[in-house]
């Protein structure tokens, strides 16, 4: 990309900006259409909303253009129109491979939301990709009230588990009320009322969402009501693992005696709680799959913010600090109390409940006069999600006599009230007394306006996105030293401590999510255990990508988390010296897969990518080169062989098809492995009785050297791995290869089976995934750890081996693509161009 701006004038201007961006969005596979530029040719003309153009002056200015280009041209992820805006919110996003705009980064500003399914949106497809406006249409058009197929009036969409205790009529707002509104004189926290499900952790979350403009209209759109185009259909967004999610729902509520079961709101005909929860509770599979969880999850996905936990029973003298700190960037806070085993929901004598979720709505050093001292007092705002009487009844409570030591327009700043609302002030040192643990969800670059956020700060945030696969990234944690340097490594430099900082520290805040485990808990799937290792690097740019063994066998990290846990998230805070490091997120155990999402938050800017190989052609081992096998193989005698056979099957063409080609190389290579898997001697392999016994002996004695036997024999060259070789060297299309063809695809062969025994050191016919990466290396292949987890989706065994044609099917697809592209980029730009017609024909034929 480089190479297309430096061809352009370095001051860009009105004029010379068209063209640039004509040939990027070509260079970026853009099709543009005739009627988008002049002159009957497809281009761009210049919209009339990019500003003044004089005060572009370097690449930086002109990607904020191109990204503004892109996301208004409605390339974005189902939100469209949203401006690039300055930030620090780039996801490096896989699944779009590197962005709309070809820079790397992924920006998904806060507004943009994909709907639930979408390719891109990060979750799978459970049914049809649902459209709320095209929904809603259809029904206004049709006179109907939606009903979601999706998530059906059905017990199972209750509870996944067990039956419910008793039967629920679904019923809609308009059939439980004469008058349902979405919001009654606007919505609060003190709209939110808990039904019986044990989801209190959401409810706090709720509440705190509602303090916030932005964010409340981020999840419940403004654009649907009971009465404008109402047609029983409603909509909300959440975050999921670095995509905002738009799920749409039908207005039937589960009821009981025509009450709301579930979340409700204060007044009887105000709803939009109620929506939100089956929203949430539809993208989770059920109402059952909320109960349980943590204020954090929640407060994460209404925000898209990271969440860390203080254990306030510990002494902590920077607590409130940085209490203040996330108050000054408006995150969102709850706090709970340690449960009682014995009692659900006990209550202390305090007024306060155990195992029940709350929200901190303010913190504050509040001034105080008392008539010994003047001063400040460290006081926190607390509410209970029932939005009841249970209050704290201690010092600083609703009417408690410490309040008037403070003073009249102190009382008003802080909007102090004395209502059986659920929500209390209380002292920090009795909020530590008492309270057993904090959350605290630091909002991303993106959550709020500039105007909301007045004289506050934000964080500055990199996010990644990746898997741990079976055998290839899924090395476990450092106590398995020999496997733990294939996890997935991403290298992150701070340059700049923090401001108020005496020791010249860097605050970052390393964040580590595993993805989806909630949605699959009715298949049994629970949390991976999961943690992290922060490692320096005092000289990044001689080390080698990725960090090999050595490095970890000789090198003690600097930091990590506190233990591995099974939880969906787990974030830690560090302080640390500006400098360069590197991050390894892993399971505890090797070989558990699972995908994960990466973030790091910091006070200033970061700069985090992944520590790992680039894509291309390397040299082969010498040990390869040096193979006495392969000098044995350049003999007269051998060769002679070789081509009469090829002469045999070639006929009068002299050319082979792939199923020739498949006999030429099972002749060529039948010394080299054994042939076929053994068969019982009471049966013939060729009768139908013989299969099927060899098949069961292979199941019944699998994870036996006797099933090893029976799986790992090699066959001869599957037809579609002699397919890819036809096509590989097929220049003409031909789907045939003559003599000189078959010599040079005879060379590559001869070198990847060489490789191949290489690693194979037990001779088992196949190699361990963990092996996969070295044995292409020497090949004369350099892969990132994306490119070798696709080769093991598509290759590996689910006991993560790979056998030697799949290996071979493996180097095949390499060479052809890597050929494929090289072919369209001369110049080494990395970056090639096909129509679709070139791109469908190469890549179906290869």
């Amino acid at each position: 990309m480089s190479s297309l701006f430096n061809s352009f004038p370095i001051r860009l201007d009105g004029d010379n900006l068209p063209g640039l961006l004509n040939e990027g969005f070509r260079q970026f596979g853009f099709q543009l259409p005739n009627s988008a530029g002049g002159g009957g040719a497809g281009g761009f003309r210049m919209p009339g909303n990019l500003g003044n153009l004089g005060n572009l002056g370097n690449l930086g200015d002109l990607r904020g253009v191109f990204n503004n280009l892109v996301n208004n041209s409605g390339q974005g992820g189902g939100g469209g129109g949203t401006p690039w805006t300055k930030g620090s919110y780039h996801l490096k996003n896989r699944l779009l491979k590197g962005g709309l705009t070809g820079f790397g980064d992924v920006f998904h500003p806060g507004k943009d939301a994909f709907n639930l399914g979408d390719k891109g949106s990060g979750l799978r497809n459970r049914g049809t990709v649902q459209d709320f406006q095209k929904l809603r249409d259809e029904c206004l058009s049709s006179g109907t009230l939606f009903e979601d197929p999706e998530f059906p009036c059905t017990d199972s969409s209750i509870f996944f588990s067990r039956k419910p205790p008793r039967s629920f009529e679904w019923l809609r707002p308009t059939e439980i009320t004469s008058d349902p509104s979405l919001f009654v004189e606007g919505y609060s926290r003190f709209d939110i009322q808990q039904g019986e499900l044990g989801d209190c952790w959401l409810l706090a979350a709720v509440a705190n969402l509602t303090l916030h403009n932005s964010l409340f209209t981020q999840v419940v759109p403004n654009d649907q009501s009971f009465t404008d185009q109402y047609a029983g259909i409603f909509h909300f967004r959440f975050w999921q693992y670095g995509r905002w999610v738009d799920v749409v729902v039908d207005d039937r509520l589960p009821t009981y005696n025509g009450q709301l079961v579930f979340l409700r709101s204060s007044q009887q005909n105000e709803f939009w709680s109620a929506l939100l929860e089956k929203a949430y509770a539809k993208l989770h599979g059920s109402y059952e799959a909320l109960k349980g969880g943590t204020t954090c999850e929640a407060m994460e996905d209404f925000t898209g913010g990271v969440t860390e936990w203080h254990e306030l029973q510990k002494e902590d003298q920077t607590l409130f600090k940085i209490m203040l700190k996330a108050a000054e960037r408006s995150s969102l806070m709850g706090a709970s109390i340690e449960p009682d085993p014995s009692v659900l929901e006990a209550r202390t004598p305090e007024g306060l409940v155990k195992g029940h979720a709350y929200s901190l709505t303010r913190v504050k050093m509040v001034d105080i006069n008392t008539p010994n001292t003047t001063g400040k007092i460290p006081l926190v705002r607390l509410r209970n999600p029932w939005g009841n009487e249970a209050e704290w009844n201690g010092a600083w409570s609703d009417k408690s006599a410490e309040w008037r030591f403070i003073p009249q327009h102190e009382k008003e700043e802080i909007g102090l009230t004395f209502d059986d609302d659920g929500e209390f002030w209380m002292s920090y040192r009795d909020f530590c007394k008492y309270f057993s643990r904090l959350e605290i969800c630091n909002l991303n670059p993106d959550s709020l306006t500039d105007d909301e956020i007045g004289d506050g700060k934000k964080w500055e945030m990199s996010v990644f996105e990746g898997e741990w696969v079976r055998g290839i990234t899924a090395g476990g944690c450092r106590n398995f030293l020999e496997t733990f340097w294939h996890n997935p490594q991403y290298i992150i430099t701070l340059d700049d401590p923090d401001e108020d900082d005496d020791q010249s520290l860097c605050t970052v805040i390393i964040a580590l999510m595993q993805k989806n485990r909630r949605a699959q808990r009715k298949l049994g799937a629970e949390c991976l255990t999961i943690g992290f290792a922060v490692y320096k690097l005092d000289n990044p740019e001689n080390q080698p990508k990725p960090l090999p063994l050595d490095f970890f066998k000789y090198n003690a990290s600097v930091a990590r988390s506190k233990s591995f846990i099974n939880l969906r998230e787990l974030a830690e805070r560090f302080k640390l010296p500006a400098g360069t490091y590197c991050i390894v997120p892993s399971t505890f155990d090797p070989n558990e897969e699972g995908e994960f999402l990466l973030r790091v938050f910091s006070e200033n800017s970061n700069n985090m990518e992944e520590l790992d190989d680039e894509v291309g052609l390397g040299e082969i081992d010498t040990r390869i080169q040096e193979d006495p096998e392969l000098k044995n193989d350049e003999d007269e005698e051998s060769n002679q062989k070789i081509k009469a056979f090829f002469e045999k099957l070639a006929g009068e063409d002299m050319e082979v098809d792939w199923m020739e080609l498949k006999q030429l190389l099972d002749f060529a290579m039948k010394d080299d492995f054994p042939q076929g898997a053994p068969t019982l001697p009471m049966q013939s392999s060729d009768s139908m009785l013989g299969s099927i016994m060899n098949l069961l002996c292979g199941v019944v004695c699998k994870d036996t050297p006797i099933g090893q036997m029976f799986e790992q024999q090699f066959e001869g060259f599957s037809k579609e791995t002699c397919r890819s070789m036809v096509a590989m060297m097929d220049v003409d299309r031909s789907g045939k290869l003559g003599l000189e063809e078959f010599k040079i695809l005879w060379m590559d062969v001869r070198n990847w089976r060489s490789v191949f025994k290489l690693y194979d050191t037990e001779k088992t016919g196949s190699l361990s995934a963990f092996e996969l990466r070295q044995a292409l290396n020497s090949a004369g292949y350099r892969l990132n750890n994306h490119i070798l987890n696709i080769l093991m989706h598509r290759y590996g065994t689910k006991e993560g081996r790979i056998s030697f044609d799949d290996f071979i099917a493996c180097a095949v697809r390499l060479r052809s693509m890597i050929d494929m592209f090289k072919e369209r980029d001369p110049d080494n730009t990395n970056t090639a161009a096909f129509t679709l017609e070139e791109w469908v024909e190469k890549t179906v034929y290869s």
